[in-house]
């Protein structure tokens, strides 16, 4: 049962959090706007009205990676508001304890995360992508710009294609060549399109060149691959890019390469793990905030809170970049650096709360 004490520290806490959100979702939205090369081509193809939402969209995309930082800042401010107000003093006075205060903020802080994760970030994901397009200098330089390159193995056949357009997540290329990289009687293919069909790429119609003969016109040419659709998909887009509902998809038609699974695996995982995450940087902010005197100088415990909140979001991150690459499982990077934080808290909260009971 909700108490009126839970209410009163859930809402001061919410509250603050909420501000700090918004003050960082202010300043990444200004930073985005600067980004002028991407406003004026969202401007010029969807109008300025779309490219306002692009820029709110992916604010709102950057704002989600800082909440580990945003919520442990607000975390602070109200309990320091709770404190200057002599409010804690009087729930520590009434006998409660530091994990009951804790116990209504955590509950609605986790059920925030899990909207914030697979709604929140879902909408955002899915507009970016429909709008934004890549930035000047993001491409590879030595790829021509309207061109996918990709490389294929089967059985006993390695070899490159390369495509001016496709459609159907990769699954369907438009004026392709293909070029093998071993010994072959077909050593380049040029085709109109191809299809990737049941482990196969099928050119209903393609050209066989070959050094010393003149061109062959074939029909319903298949080369084999390994390569599923998902990881066709994957190799042309970016998982960032990907909503959580689409990765679960792709993972459940399975993926063969090692790397794509790996960060396929990991993007998925890390949203599922953000609730962790931040029970981890609230319960950072009470134990080097909540525990403390009235009488007590409160600014190094808030410094500490918010350097130890820094170290924890740059080992996530770093964490990320591991697990996407599969240096480290998905799982132990996703979940180790949310456990990481929360045993800190808990840690530090038995330490200094020795006196609540």
């Amino acid at each position: 049962m909700i108490s009126k004490i839970d209410r009163v520290v859930t809402a001061r806490l919410f509250s603050r959090i909420a501000a700090t959100v918004f003050i960082f979702y202010g300043l990444i939205a200004l930073v985005e706007s600067l980004d002028t090369w991407r406003f004026s081509h969202v401007a010029d193809t969807r109008g300025v009205h779309m490219a306002i939402v692009m820029v709110a969209m992916s604010a709102v995309r950057w704002t989600i990676k800082t909440l580990p930082v945003t919520v442990l800042m607000g975390t602070i401010l109200g309990l320091v508001d709770l404190k200057m107000r002599h409010e804690l003093t009087v729930i520590k006075a009434s006998g409660l304890s530091i994990w009951r205060v804790l116990r209504a903020p955590v509950i609605v802080l986790f059920i925030a995360s899990l909207v914030i994760a697979l709604g929140a970030e879902t909408i955002s994901t899915a507009i970016n992508r429909e709008l934004a397009p890549t930035p000047p200098g993001q491409a590879a330089q030595l790829t021509p710009p309207g061109e996918v390159w990709l490389e294929q193995r089967g059985d006993g056949v390695h070899y490159v294609l390369m495509s001016r357009g496709m459609s159907q997540g990769g699954s369907r290329l438009a004026d392709v060549t293909l070029f093998h990289l071993g010994p072959s009687e077909t050593p380049r293919i040029e085709a109109p399109e191809a299809l990737l069909e049941n482990g196969f790429w099928t050119f209903p119609e393609a050209r066989v060149r070959t050094p010393d003969g003149p061109v062959k016109t074939m029909y319903d040419l298949q080369v084999p691959t390994r390569s599923t659709a998902a990881e066709i998909s994957l190799k042309l887009s970016s998982t960032e890019d990907m909503t959580f509902f689409e990765l679960a998809r792709l993972l459940q038609r399975g993926i063969i390469d090692p790397q794509i699974y790996a960060a396929t695996s990991m993007r998925l995982i890390k949203l599922l793990a953000l609730p962790l995450v931040l029970t981890g940087s609230l319960l950072i902010g009470f134990a080097f905030t909540a525990g403390y005197s009235r009488h007590a100088q409160i600014g190094p415990a808030v410094l500490y809170g918010i350097v130890l909140g820094f170290v924890v979001f740059i080992i996530t991150e770093m964490a990320d970049r591991a697990g996407a690459t599969g240096v480290l499982n998905p799982l132990f990077a996703a979940v180790g650096p949310a456990l990481v934080a929360i045993v800190i808290g808990v840690t530090v909260l038995l330490r200094k709360e020795d006196g609540w009971t």
